[in-house]
């Protein structure tokens, strides 16, 4: 999916939520354990009760990675099942260098066909520029994270009083366009996202962090929306667990409305 197709995606459902599929298996709802594949199952149930309501879905590789040989089918078949009208999003924060970033890149984008993956950009443009490699596929680069450590290396200043952050950002602009590279930027940093668009005005940012982790929504939208909006919000605990019972999807449902009735709101 690039860039016009997802910002006519975002206007027509008045919606820039960001499902994770975060499936946990010991938080999978008992009745669907005695399936052929429960992860496969409950994700399936919640792409059907949220596709109207969201633009992209984030899978965290972690998840499925950690079911050994089973799990990476149930990610290729949920992949299968969300098909070409969602902006799918790889959250596998890879980084490497050489034929290992390459073969990275072509097994989310080729083998899974992924719209996008997630890249840890520590170790420079060599371990980025595979990914860029890829027509109309995106690199989301991590540039703030929304977890408490990232304190411990992201605001970090030298002589020149530029946080780590800022340099990551403003030199992965030399690597990528607004066409094929993404940041990663934390609700819970909200003060930032007015710097950030300082930097950045026309990227688009994937924002981690609202809900479960206590992001608030409005403040991160009041100074991190563009013309184009411009953010892909995440919500996945607060949206995928809203429930466990036999209406777990009807919650989720419910959940995700929620998120996207205040989206209307501040998009307008």
């Amino acid at each position: 999916m690039n860039r016009q197709e997802l910002v006519a995606q975002i206007r027509l459902k008045k919606s820039f939520l960001c499902v994770g599929l975060d499936t946990e298996w010991a938080k999978i709802p008992a009745h669907l354990l005695d399936t052929e594949d429960p992860v496969f199952e409950f994700n399936k149930a919640i792409i059907d009760a949220t596709r109207d309501l969201c633009v992209a879905y984030k899978p965290n590789l972690a998840f499925y990675e950690a079911r050994g040989p089973q799990g990476w089918i149930s990610l290729q078949k949920t992949i299968a099942y969300i098909g070409t009208s969602h902006f799918t999003i790889a959250d596998a924060k890879r980084g490497d260098i050489g034929n290992t970033s390459r073969l990275y890149a072509q097994t989310f984008f080729e083998t899974y066909a992924f719209d996008s993956v997630t890249v840890a950009p520590y170790m420079g443009a060599d371990s980025v520029q595979p990914f860029l490699d890829f027509s109309n596929k995106w690199v989301i680069l991590l540039a703030l994270t929304s977890n408490a450590g990232s304190a411990d290396f992201q605001f970090g200043v030298q002589d020149d009083s530029v946080p780590l952050f800022e340099k990551v950002m403003r030199k992965a602009m030399t690597w990528g366009t607004p066409e094929s590279l993404m940041f990663v930027v934390g609700a819970t940093h909200p003060e930032k996202f007015a710097d950030i668009r300082k930097i950045a005005p026309d990227h688009f940012l994937l924002v981690p962090g609202v809900g479960a982790q206590g992001g608030d929504l409005e403040a991160l939208c009041h100074y991190g929306l563009n013309s184009e909006v411009g953010l892909l919000v995440n919500a996945s605990r607060g949206i995928i667990y809203a429930g466990n019972g036999l209406d777990f999807a009807a919650d989720a449902r419910e959940a995700a409305a929620d998120m996207q009735r205040q989206m209307i709101k501040l998009m307008s």
